[in-house]
């Protein structure tokens, strides 16, 4: 294949390769050369341009197949454009010669038709500069089209096309020729040559103004009869040049007009030529005047269906504004149509005229208008049916109703009502709240227009109305319950009319089937009201005979619909529907029997209504409420079911006695019973199989039946895949809803809701707008069908005979079209059954059933009509699947080989072929292995059968299934396959689009076969992959859509397995351009594609499709057309028609991705680009963030003001008056812009929210990727850099303002997606700090835009769902304003204090909420309470259930108990918290009292309050005291949290639990909840051990936090409470001798038993905290092997827990009996050294961590404890605390291994001994040495600061009052102090901390004089004196010293000064004895003076830092 890469094709290589492999190197060259010629050098292409034309004409003649011959005609005419045109006409005239050729064989066709295709593709490159030689050309070609056969004929007309599309006006001398030789082909037996007719047409229409002037009708009438017998390809290009035809007659192009006066058609006369066709059909105009206008005479359903697409197309190419201008005369057009009695012949017809009309408005009014252009319409189709309901009125009020004209207008008008309220049904519910100023404006009176219907004479205009009212109710949740009250209501006053119960019970039904829908429901008290109303109207219904039909139908139609309310509400009238339903049949069998014998005609119709009725309630039932059946039900279910069971046998002789206008009502009890029969288990009805398997049978072998009804199931029961061979893919375009009139089974799409009133309240079938249940003789049938299939699995194996065996009977009885009928229904039943044996797993049966199936089947793969081949195909696949035996199988296919291997008709070799295909899909490639040779050579040789179309395309998709099931095992058949499939893609005409569907099948399920190997780089594999590549690109280049989406899912799978090896380059373009297909697939395989390509290279697809744009831009015209089939690319029709080329501007793919999301409404496809658009904001958004911003914000800025697009000649009134409408931000996006850039609609809603997301989304990621998003400082600094760089916060306003747009907007979806978006914005941004303003935030500034995006959700008539958000995102604003507020305080605070009260850490001051509800909270707290009191018994197991109050609670009621359960269980935490912070500050001295709470509530809570205090409203309250009260909540709060903390759900959020920790510890700081927590001490034991249990499951250090702070809390309790006893005690009975400090855990022996000791349960929890974040702690954890020996250093928050954590281990013993503590005592201290020795590690900035300063703060506590000194404890304690102090000093032994110790942080606990403990315990020689040897080291410590808080801490010690312990050391350590301050003089300070450490130092030694006695005195002096005076400087060193020798000068001097005056005998005595001291001071004390009075006249003097600079933190002594 690299081969072919040459600019000219390399003739040696073509010469080498096989005969078979030369077209693909053709082609292969072709294609490169059709990239190459674009892209290369002019002068290279020119030197070689003559060796290529005689290639390429050479190749002409080498008979090239269709893909090769359009390649080589784009090829030449590219190269004569690019290159030199000298020889162009030589070439051309070789072209017309072998166009003339009379050669007419087989063999020279191919080079025929390449010549005809050069032709027209140099016409189309070149046009008017081959001007002269044009009608010569035409000439040629439309002789030759006289002669030629059909594909020539399609070629031809096709080169034409170019021809005319080339030459534009200049042709116009040959456009009559060429109308009056193309219009006979219209009707050619060919659909190819129709098509190419129509598009041929359609570009000659451009110029050639004849056609839509005096040929106008002639055209019209030909398209009716092209339209005749034509399959979809047809109808779509017919309709399209119909529907243009006429579009330009109405409104010419300028240009033309200007030309030639012209008369322009009306819009009536357009309309009117239109409408002939949709009436009368085709051939109505040859037949004589008189008889056309006959009624007789069916509507042609072809015509009638490719009428109504051209209906849209003219519309679409008016475009939205023509048809907002003229929707009036339009509407009521359309609407007449339906009333026209040909329309309406039988019932059938008018259904398939009604859905042709729905199609015409959904398709136009609900894509081409906008929002506000829409409403305005819902406004016209209100007053039409307010204008036809007033006619219907008159002629009913007429009492003479003689005028028969006067019925028939009725009869006629339910059509129109139908049309009518379907589409402003589908109007609203698109426009969802949107919709609301229709609705809310009194003038348009929509609910009473839609009300008034209600009572319309017709069934089907009354459901249209209910259907309507229910589309309303869905759109605008709040106005369901008013409409279900309106209709009761009138239900109740207007009892007496037939119509008005049918009606109203209509609409109630229609609502409550509505109500899944609306996320907040109805209020329970509906479903008794519906209840009672359906009770009524079934109790009064033998009344009046007049209305016992009407009120027997609407009372069950009210029960079924109730049921879909689901188990909450039925529950409740269960027992009663149970009763109604047993007491509408008869108990017993005699009462069947007499009941035969009774009654007339009319009481039978009611009583079968009734019967119907009930049983439809019941299947209502089965399938809504699951839950609620049980066995119990059912077995009472089954009475009824059983009866009516039996009733269906005696149904025939009544029927006989009565006659025959019961059969229909006989049906429809048929139909229910199987409905509801197949939602049960067939376990529950085994009894009756016989009898009811006879009903099944007799059904649908229509025994009973002469209408050759059949089946609408056996489509869905075939397999999707074979959708090619069904024709099914229909169902899969955009004109789905007409197409299925022309399906072949019975009534097709003809589904209304008259055929089935209980469809009203059921889910409407996905892809449905509207319920369609077929009619009912077709929808028993179906119910027939599906409910063998659930029985047949669970028949015994005789009965499965006898039933089989009778099938095979039935067929052979019937003859010709009964037959058919019959044979598909049976086929489609024994599908359902295999489906159902496969699902149960179970098997068929023994040989004879087999034997009996398969003969059933084997006779039907030869049948003519191609369904039941395709049945009897799969048929035999999933009887291989359910027998399962090798044999079998092998038997079935042997079978098929030998027909395949001897037949030569197409119908058994396509029926047989396919039978191959469905056994080795259902067997798979394991099961059908051995066969798998055979078949596939068999199939490869059928399918190069190119004398049968239909054979290939047969064989092809045989071969696919194999292919995909085969797997692996296919890998030895991929090459000979491929170059099957090459060879016919490059053969096979174009116009056989099925075969080149199911080849384009089989090369994907080729490429998934090879996979991942196709990677590789063998020879073998690259040349399947170049293959692959190759049938890609043919497929791709197919002018079917079908066929270019199977390329495209090729070129997906390639992707995937070998991503490098498909050109992005060129595929993307050509995926933007489907994305503007008319067919759906091709849309939905392109987004497919661009999903999985965004998913990898979002940026490259981006990069792509902007060059798309880019190259468009290039080319002369404005709007791209890429499209291949669009008309010319100047034609005008581009502004509007969707169908015409992809329009990418700067906004790029996405910005056409969102346009498409207003367009698309397939669900799969819309899904599809949610999910591209995802991929390529996650991928891109960050980098681009400009850009998506402004993709949102131009989508969010279409707020639903705007109207649609701005009118074209708008006035410039007009325009002023919009100026005024929009706010400066919008404006720019409507005003001064093209019109053609603008979409044709403003982005509808459902885009809005979606953009919104996307903004959600944008912030998500930002957050994610860098800091500088939220830091505006950062982000300013970083764009300084690069101005490329863009950043989240810079785009801060716009965020606002999106977010603001869409909170303010009218749909509620986009409501909530906007506060969503503020909420985010704010909780990201919140502390964001503004540069400019130090100390505010940024956010500050928007305050009025949050405010005023809130102020609108808290309206009235604000849905409840959107005020809650609002009120969420309210708490977070108010939340981060007050820590914006409270912030500048907290930073000067923690700097000046430790936090040591880690409790207050997480609780904002009782949050600036508290403020805002202060007002309210006498009445909040109660609702509070109520509510948590709900969710305590809510959470109760389900054996509980019994204790719950039995009518609900404050806030739910029993029936909505499921409902409720998850709004509690989403919201108690935060109540819970905000219920402690009010029992905190105010609560527990506040007690009920019901009055206040009536008062403040209105009188519709009152009942409810009165629930919530648990009494009957009426009775006074009972009293309870105070303290009763508050224990009664504790008990709630404590059960509460309890239970939530016992085992958090892993999915709970982490609010939860810290709401509930938080609550807790506020609770706990309020002196009440304490006491009641201490005197239970189980309580708190209980409290304990979950919290520990929740420290097992939950690791985030701030829910650890919070537990400590918890414990904390419990241990103050218990001291609290434990102090109040000891004081009582010792104040009451002194002369008692129990000992007060003996109180307290542990008694007298010291035992702590585990589950009942506060003590214990606190330090297992305690312990847990420590060994988790220091497990070396533990020695189990430490010793184990795979514990590593390494130590991290502690994270901030993990020093903060064991801070906490120790701090509480401490507190611990003082809640012990003094034996108590000594149990406890070692453990404690044990932990505290450990975790000082752990963490006393030196850093950097001296700072004391945490857990060093809470353990020093436990020693102190735990060593001054006051309960020890006890005789018995005094030795033990004696030990433990010379041990700790041991240890301590062992530990501070200075090692080389460990980490440098804190020694400040050890001295410090050295200190805290010495000055705590007595001397008889820390006395001891070993000891006292130790702690010297720690101070000595210390004071030689080179580290000043270690030096200055050492002499700080030998301050402490030696000031101690106890001489005897400081002595020892004073005078061990005193010497080595003065050594080192006499040193300073030598080696002054050199910064402020050694100064320090001096001044430190001296402050000893003068406390030491202070301490001397009087005699000692003068030699301590003598001591300190001189070390100060030699502090001091001479004055010329002064000037030179440094600040800190300045300041010890200064330091000095003070102190000196100081002294003197102290001790003045000493301090003479010690300055006489030494002079030079004497002058020295004197000095330096004059100096001083000098310089202050200098610096007097300057400033004020210094102070002098005598006090140090830095403090303890915390004060230990």
């Amino acid at each position: 294949m690299e081969l072919a890469h040459s600019l000219l094709l390399n003739e040696e290589a073509l010469a080498q390769i096989t005969e078979a492999k030369r077209p693909v190197f053709i082609f292969e060259w072709l294609r490169f050369l059709d990239k190459v010629l674009v892209a290369a050098n002019k002068t290279d292409v020119k030197e070689k341009q003559k060796k290529l034309v005689e290639q390429l004409t050479g190749l002409i003649s080498s008979s090239p197949g269709p893909p090769t011959r359009k390649l080589l005609a784009k090829n030449l005419a590219a190269l004569y454009s690019i290159g030199d045109t000298f020889t162009v006409f030589q070439t051309l005239d070789k072209c017309n010669d072998i166009i003339k050729s009379k050669d007419d064989t087989a063999a020279y066709l191919p080079t025929k038709l390449a010549a005809v295709a050069c032709v027209g593709a140099f016409y189309e490159k070149m046009g008017r500069m081959l001007g002269s030689s044009f009608p010569e050309t035409v000439n040629n070609l439309l002789k030759s089209l006289k002669s030629a056969e059909s594909q020539g004929r399609s070629e031809i007309l096709m080169s034409l096309q170019k021809v005319l599309s080339g030459l534009g006006g200049a042709a116009a001398s040959c456009h009559r020729d060429i109308y009056k030789n193309a219009r006979s082909l219209l009707t050619d037996r060919s659909m190819a040559v129709r098509c190419a007719v129509a598009k041929c047409l359609l570009e000659l229409q451009n110029e050639a103004v004849f056609m839509w002037t005096a040929e106008l009708e002639n055209v019209a009438t030909l398209c009716f009869k092209a339209l005749e017998n034509s399959n979809y390809g047809v109808r779509v290009a017919v309709s399209k040049l119909l529907g243009t035809v006429m579009a330009t007659a109405l409104i010419p192009k300028q240009a033309t007009v200007m030309r030639q006066n012209v008369k322009r058609a009306t819009l009536e006369e357009v309309l009117e030529l239109m409408a002939t066709g949709f009436l009368r059909g085709g051939s109505g105009f040859l037949k004589s005047g008189g008889e056309m206008l006959k009624v007789g005479g069916s509507v042609n359903r072809e015509v009638r269906v490719g009428v109504t697409q051209a209906y849209v197309v003219f519309v679409t190419t008016l475009g939205g504004q023509w048809l907002e201008r003229n929707f009036a005369t339009f509407l009521s057009h359309v609407l007449d149509l339906v009333s026209h009695p040909r329309a309406t012949q039988t019932h059938v017809e008018a259904v398939y005229s009604r859905r042709c009309v729905s199609f015409i408005l959904r398709a136009t009014v609900g894509s081409l208008l906008g929002e506000k252009a829409q409403i305005a319409a819902a406004k016209e189709i209100c007053q039409a049916i307010g204008k036809q309901m007033k006619a219907v009125e008159a002629v009913v009020n007429d009492a003479n109703s003689e005028n028969k004209s006067g019925a028939a207008d009725v009869a006629a008008s339910q059509h129109v009502m139908v049309c009518a309220l379907q589409e402003l049904g589908s109007l609203v519910q698109s426009l969802n709240a949107t919709a609301s100023p229709l609705i809310q404006e009194p003038s348009i009176g929509l609910l009473e227009t839609v009300t008034s219907v209600l009572l319309h004479p017709s069934m089907a205009a009354r459901l249209a109305a209910a259907w309507c009212l229910r589309c309303v109710a869905v759109a605008l949740p709040f106005q369901l319950t008013p409409f279900l009250d309106r209709c009761a209501e009138r239900l109740n006053n207007l009892k007496t009319s037939p119509e008005a119960v049918s009606g109203y019970s209509f609409a109630m039904a229609a609502l409550l089937g509505g109500v899944h829908q609306c996320p907040l429901g109805i209020p329970h008290a509906k479903g008794k009201m519906v209840v009672s109303i359906a009770e009524d109207l079934l109790r009064t219904a033998a009344q009046n005979s007049r209305l016992s039909l009407q009120r027997t139908q609407a009372g069950w139609l009210l029960l079924g619909a109730l049921m879909t309310l689901g188990p909450s509400v039925v529950r409740y009238h269960l027992p009663k529907m149970l009763l109604l339903w047993r007491n509408v049949f008869p108990r017993s069998l005699k009462e069947l029997e007499a009941e035969k014998a009774r009654g007339d005609s009319f009481t039978w119709q009611v009583t079968l209504e009734g019967r119907a009725g009930a049983l439809c309630a019941m299947r209502s039932f089965v399938a809504h409420c699951p839950e609620l059946l049980t066995e119990d039900v059912i077995r009472k279910l089954m009475t009824p079911i059983e009866c009516a069971m039996t009733m269906m046998s005696h149904i025939p002789s009544v029927i006989k006695a009565h006659g025959a206008h019961l059969k229909a009502s006989a049906a429809m009890v048929r139909l229910r019973l199987y409905d509801i029969l197949a939602l049960l288990p067939p376990k529950t009805y085994e009894g009756s199989f016989n009898a009811l398997l006879r009903e099944l049978v007799a059904e649908f072998t229509l025994t009973d039946n002469s209408a050759n009804t059949t089946t609408s199931l056996l489509r869905s029961l075939c397999h999707y895949d074979d959708s090619v061979l069904l024709g099914s893919w229909l169902q899969e375009t955009d004109h789905k809803s007409i197409e299925d009139q022309l399906q072949p089974n019975s009534a097709s799409g003809s589904g209304a809701l008259e055929h089935d009133p209980s469809s009203i309240y059921l889910r409407i079938p996905a892809g449905e707008a509207v319920p369609g249940p077929l009619p009912l003789g077709v929808s028993v049938i179906d119910a027939s069908v599906a409910l063998f299939g659930v029985v047949f699995p669970h028949v015994s194996y005789k009965h499965r005979l006898q039933m089989l065996d009778h099938f095979a009977e039935c067929v052979k009885q019937a003859k010709g079209v009964r037959q058919q009928a019959v044979q598909l229904n049976i086929f489609t039943a024994v599908l359902s059954a295999l489906k159902g044996l496969a699902e149960n797993k179970s098997t068929l049966g023994p040989e004879e059933v087999r034997k009996s199936a398969l003969t059933l089947v084997m006779g039907a793969l030869d049948n003519p009509n191609p369904i039941l081949r395709c049945a009897a195909g799969e048929a035999l696949g999933r009887m291989a699947q359910v027998v399962g035996e090798a044999s079998f199988i092998a038997r079935m296919a042997q079978y098929s080989f030998d027909k395949l291997k001897s037949a030569r008709d197409v119908v058994s070799r396509t029926g047989h072929s396919l039978a191959l295909g469905c056994l080795h899909r259902y067997v798979g490639g394991i099961g059908s292995g051995q066969h798998l040779k055979t078949s596939v050579s068999i199939l490869l040789a059928l399918a190069q059968d190119g004398t049968s179309p239909e054979v290939q395309t047969w064989s092809l998709h045989s071969l696919a299934l194999i292919v995909d099931s085969s797997g692996p095992m296919y890998r030895g058949y991929v090459e000979p396959t491929l170059s099957l499939v090459l060879t016919l893609l490059l053969t096979v005409p174009p116009s056989h689009t099925e075969v080149h569907q199911c080849l384009g099948r089989c090369l994907g399920a080729i490429i998934t076969t090879v996979g991942p190997e196709l990677q590789g780089n063998g020879a073998t594999i690259s040349t399947i992959r170049s293959s692959c590549l190759v049938g890609c690109a043919i497929t791709q280049d197919h002018s079917d859509s079908l066929v270019q989406a199977a390329a495209i899912s090729c070129l997906q799978q390639l992707h995937m397995f070998a991503p490098r090896h498909v050109n992005l380059s060129s595929l993307v373009p050509s995926l933007c351009v489907h994305l503007c297909s008319s067919h759906l697939l091709l849309r939905r395989a392109a987004v497919a594609c661009l999903r999985q390509l965004a998913q990898r290279e979002a940026s490259e697809v981006c990069e792509y499709a902007m060059s798309l744009a880019k190259n468009a831009g290039d080319k002369e015209s404005t709007a791209i057309n890429l499209n291949p089939f669009a008309p010319g690319a100047g034609s005008r029709r581009d502004a509007h028609c969707r169908h015409q080329g992809v329009n990418i501007t700067e906004t790029g793919l996405e910005g056409v991705l969102f346009g498409m999301l207003d367009r698309e409404t397939d669900r799969k496809l819309c899904s599809d680009i949610h999910d591209t658009l995802g991929h390529m904001l996650s991928s891109l958004a960050v980098e681009n963030l400009s850009h998506w911003l402004m993709l949102c914000k131009d989508v969010l800025a279409a707020s639903s003001d705007m109207s649609t697009a701005a009118p074209l000649g708008g006035g410039k009134d007009e325009e002023l008056e919009k100026k005024d409408e929009m706010d400066d931000d919008t404006m720019f996006t409507t005003l001064g812009e093209e019109d053609k850039s603008k979409p044709s609609v403003a982005p509808r809603w459902a885009t809005r929210v979606f953009a919104a997301d996307c903004l959600c989304r944008v912030i998500m990621l930002c957050e994610n990727a860098n800091k500088a998003h939220f830091d505006l400082a950062l982000a300013r600094s970083a764009r300084l850099k690069n101005p490329k760089n863009d950043f989240l916060v810079l785009h801060l306003s716009d965020l606002i303002r999106m977010a603001f747009m869409a909170a303010t907007d009218h749909s509620n979806q986009l409501r909530m997606a906007g506060l969503q978006a503020l909420e985010d914005i704010i909780k990201k941004f919140a502390s964001v700090p503004e540069p400019e303003f130090p100390g505010h935030v940024i956010l500050e500034q928007y305050q009025a835009n949050v405010g005023a995006a809130l102020r609108p959700a808290f309206s009235q008539d604000t849905p409840s769902d959107i005020t809650a958000k609002a009120c969420q995102v309210y708490v977070v604003a108010m939340k981060i304003k007050k820590e914006a507020e409270t912030k500048p305080k907290c930073v000067s605070k923690s700097t000046e204090e430790d936090e040591d009260d880690f409790g207050t850490v997480d609780e904002l001051p009782p949050d600036s909420l508290i403020t805002l509800v202060q007002p309210e909270l006498p009445a909040l707290s109660r609702l509070w309470l109520a509510a948590l009191k709900d969710y305590a018994l809510l959470t109760l197991p389900a054996e509980f259930a019994t204790q719950l109050p039995p009518d609900g609670g404050a806030f739910y009621t029993p029936e909505t108990i499921d409902t409720a359960r998850l709004h509690y269980r989403n919201s108690w935490a935060p109540i819970l918290h905000a219920v402690a912070l009010w029992l905190n500050s105010t609560g527990f001295n506040v007690s009920e009292s019901t009055e206040e709470t009536a008062a403040a509530m209105p009188s519709s809570q009152k009942r409810a309050t009165s629930i919530m205090l648990n009494q009957t409203p009426g009775t006074p309250p009972s009293t309870k005291s105070l303290p009763e009260i508050n224990k009664d909540r504790m008990h709630l709060i404590l059960g509460v949290s309890i239970q939530f903390l016992c085992s958090p759900r892993p999915e709970e959020p982490v609010e939860h639990v810290t709401s509930c920790l938080q609550a807790l510890h506020t609770l706990l700081d309020s002196p009440c909840a304490r006491i009641h927590i201490a005197e239970d001490q189980l309580l708190g034991v209980e409290l304990l051990s979950v919290l520990h249990r929740l420290l097992l499951t939950w690791d985030p250090p701030s829910v650890q936090l919070l537990v400590t702070g918890v414990v904390q809390q419990i241990v103050r309790a218990a001291q609290d409470y434990l102090q109040e006893k000891r004081n009582t005690l010792n104040e009451d009975d002194n002369e008692e001798k129990e000992n007060p400090l003996a109180l307290g855990e542990g008694g007298e022996s010291g035992g702590l038993v585990p589950g009942k000791s506060l003590v214990f349960a606190a330090m297992e929890l305690l312990m847990f905290i420590l060994v988790r974040h220091m497990p070396h702690l533990s020695s189990k954890v430490s010793d184990s092997p795979s514990h590593v020996a390494a130590k991290s250093h502690l994270s901030e928050e993990s020093a903060r827990l064991v801070a906490a954590t120790v701090n509480i281990l401490s507190d611990l013993p003082s809640l012990c009996s003094p034996a108590g503590c000594m149990t406890i005592l070692p453990t404690i201290l044990f932990l505290i050294t450990r975790v000082l020795k752990e963490t006393a590690v030196k850093s950097a900035e001296n700072q004391v961590p945490p857990p060093v300063t809470a353990a020093l703060q436990g020693i102190k506590t735990i060593v001054t404890l006051p309960t020890i000194k006890t005789d018995e404890t005094q030795k033990q304690w004696t030990g433990l605390i010379r041990s700790t102090l041991a240890s301590i000093l062992e530990d501070s032994q200075p090692e080389a291994s460990k980490p440098i110790l804190d020694e400040v942080s050890i001295l410090t606990a050295i200190t805290l001994f010495l000055l705590s403990a007595s001397t008889e315990i820390i006395g001891v020689q070993s000891l006292q040495n130790g702690c010297m040897n720690r101070f000595r080291s210390a004071l030689n410590s080179s580290d000043p600061w270690v030096q200055a808080k050492c002499y700080q801490l030998l301050l402490s010690v030696f000031q101690h009052t106890n001489r005897a312990l400081s002595t020892p050391y004073i005078h061990s350590l005193a010497p080595i102090m003065v050594e080192k301050l006499k040193a300073v003089e030598r080696s002054r300070p050199n910064n402020n901390l050694e100064l320090l450490a001096v001044q430190e130092g001296i402050k000893v030694l003068e406390t030491l004089v202070a301490l001397g006695e009087e005699q000692n005195r003068v030699q301590l002096l003598a001591l300190l004196v001189p070390t100060l005076i030699s502090y001091l400087l001479n004055e010329n060193a002064f000037a030179s010293a440094s600040t800190a020798s300045k300041d010890l000068h200064e330091f000095a001097l003070q102190n000196l000064m100081h002294i003197g005056p102290l001790y003045p005998h000493a301090f003479k005595t010690v300055m006489g004895a030494a002079p030079e001291l004497k002058t020295r001071l004197e000095t330096a004390v004059r100096a001083s003076q000098a310089s202050k009075a200098k610096a007097a006249a300057r400033q004020p003097p210094p102070t002098v830092h005598s006090t140090p600079t830095i403090k303890l933190k915390t004060s230990f002594f």
